[in-house]
């Protein structure tokens, strides 16, 4: 059998990420496809492959034929939208249901991955093939979310390693939590840092809006009760991992607070959080806020 008509053993849909002809076979490479460096020279004739998710389910396929397939076959995707502020535990249901994919599987899959119990994925809108397992689902967000995080880190010249961005992620998941607005991340950060600076509790309802707890109401009973290293109202510092996934905005006001001795804030009645430096001044925006 002659070289371009020799089988290529593949998985069955592959994603190509953008960039040169040289990448995408050096990716496919190491997704274990058996292509070589003589398969881009013939790729550059044929046409560029398709950046995205390409569908190669068709059986004992020739190499000339897959390395067509990769120019023309995308896959059939369904965009999938994780939110800034959400929990993992939510998202894995939602990918569940949008996708008829196995829960208990997909929760595997994370457990099995991911590096830290939240905050490992990037919140924005995926592309994912309507046919996909769990397994290689749960990889491929990692591996971009990973990718993203780590050029974050590099623009702010942060070594991307768990003992400097790990604390990142984790302080911006609790200013995800409690902002506003995005131009009021800055002064959540300030509070925190400034809390942590004098020994205070952050007592911030929004670290208990960790995994499945991610839309309930944080009430006194559920403080009280509540024994978690998440719980601020009863463990001083950050939490030890995030509590949600975070936006690069969230991870901006982490790493550049504001410059305030603010300690206390509270929601007004316009859904902005009115800034105080004395408990006294709290108390006072609090009853006006309340009237």
């Amino acid at each position: 059998m002659s070289y371009l008509f020799s089988t290529v053993t593949s998985p069955k849909i592959v994603y190509i990420p953008k960039g040169s002809v040289f990448k995408s076979i050096a990716h496919l490479q190491n997704e274990g496809v058996n292509l070589y460096k003589i398969d881009a020279f013939i790729l550059r004739v044929i046409g560029h492959p398709q950046q995205g998710w390409i569908d190669l389910r068709d059986e004992n396929m020739s190499r000339i034929d897959y390395l067509r397939r990769l120019t023309t076959a995308k896959a059939v995707t369904r965009q999938i939208t994780l939110i800034p502020g959400e929990t993992t535990a939510i998202f894995l249901e939602q990918l569940a249901a949008e996708l008829s994919l196995d829960i208990s599987a997909l929760k595997s899959a994370y457990k099995r991955h991911a590096s830290y119990p939240e905050g490992n994925f990037v919140p924005e809108t995926y592309s994912i093939p309507n046919v996909i397992d769990e397994d290689a689902l749960i990889l491929h967000l990692l591996k971009e979310s990973d990718k993203t995080m780590r050029e974050w880190a590099k623009s702010y010249n942060i070594p991307y390693t768990k003992e400097k961005w790990l604390p990142i992620v984790t302080k911006a998941s609790v200013i995800q939590k409690e902002a506003s607005s995005i131009a009021d991340m800055p002064l959540v950060s300030s509070v925190i840092d400034n809390r942590i600076k004098i020994g205070m509790r952050l007592q911030m309802d929004g670290t208990l809006n960790y995994g499945e707890y991610s839309h309930q109401k944080v009430t006194a009973r559920r403080i009280r009760t509540d024994t978690t290293p998440y719980n601020t109202y009863k463990n001083k510092g950050l939490p030890p991992y995030p509590v949600c996934n975070v936006s690069k905005e969230a991870v901006a006001a982490a790493i550049e607070p504001a410059r305030t001795d603010y300690l206390y804030f509270v929601r007004g009645k316009d859904g902005e959080h009115i800034y105080s430096s004395y408990f006294s001044t709290h108390r006072k925006n609090i009853v006006n806020a309340t009237k």
